[in-house]
């Protein structure tokens, strides 16, 4: 099950429960998925979600052609940010 909120400047804010195969520990059964085109708005995200927390995917670009990362914050929540190829 996903849930999804796009915001007015573009970026798009989804939800994520456990993926089937996974396997299920309390505090990781979901994740939020933040993701734009703004690539320096989303790097400041960036930066403050993973400031006291954990990385566990570095934001860099990725095989297919988006800056990708996975990160931890300070409070256990696990973020994914993807900025996105503007399409212009």
């Amino acid at each position: 099950m996903h849930g999804m909120l796009e915001t007015s400047s573009g970026f798009t804010l989804m939800g994520a429960d456990t993926p089937p195969g996974m396997e299920h520990t309390p505090g990781n059964n979901f994740s939020v998925s933040l993701s734009g085109d703004d690539e320096a708005e989303l790097r400041g995200y960036w930066e403050k979600l993973s400031a006291d927390g954990s990385v566990a995917v570095p934001l860099e670009k990725q095989m297919w052609g988006d800056v990708f990362g996975m990160c931890t914050d300070r409070f256990g929540i696990p973020w994914m940010v993807n900025i996105g190829q503007s399409q212009s």
